[in-house]
């Protein structure tokens, strides 16, 4: 993916979602510092689709986003900052006391694209590891993998399998069943890095 966000902005962003996650903490709504200056750079209102992952000690603690481009990268990082640490199902309602813990990796996506294949075989073939996040859907059923996820599960195959059981799917249904596959980049930033 071609960066185009500097690692500066990206720091803002960073701070934006620590900072988004702190106000809600601490009570009723506040403007965040620096607002004005984040939504006058032109960069951070191009719209994309973004994700916030939280993790405390390496394991996921929330990880929230939206594949399209709904809103502006300064907006979808509030919201998905909040969702990550207040309404990802998989986990209760994020504490002051964790957020002092939590490490913040946001993701800046590229449109999804099809992917088109012949076979399983194929498919594997065509993923780029630790490039492509990867959108599988069969039917009602779907679910995505961030391009981050290739560091826990670097075998296409299990991957795979992973994916199509976060869709609610048989893990082996990418291969049985010839799901739609479409596939993006992300220009991601980490605290501490």
């Amino acid at each position: 993916m071609q960066e185009f966000l500097s690692e500066e902005q990206g720091r803002r962003l960073l701070r934006l979602a620590r900072g988004t996650i702190a106000d809600k903490l601490a009570g009723p709504t506040s403007p965040i510092e620096n607002e004005k200056a984040e939504n006058q750079d032109p960069a951070l209102l191009a719209r994309c689709g973004t994700f916030v992952t939280l993790k405390i000690g390496g394991q996921l603690r929330g990880c929230i986003g939206n594949l399209e481009a709904v809103s502006s990268i300064y907006e979808g990082i509030q919201r998905n900052a909040l969702n990550a640490a207040f309404h990802d199902s998989r986990f209760t309602k994020l504490t002051a006391k964790e957020l002092e813990q939590v490490h913040i990796d946001i993701s800046i996506l590229t449109r999804p694209q099809p992917l088109t294949y012949r076979d399983g075989e194929d498919l594997v073939a065509r993923l780029r590891p630790g490039i492509d996040g990867v959108i599988l859907g069969l039917g009602h059923y779907s679910a995505t993998f961030l391009p981050q996820v290739w560091e826990q599960l670097p075998r296409a195959d299990d991957f795979l399998g992973h994916l199509c059981r976060k869709a609610g799917l048989s893990p082996t249904a990418w291969k049985d069943s010839h799901p739609e596959v479409a596939i993006y980049q992300v220009q991601c930033f980490e605290e501490g890095k």
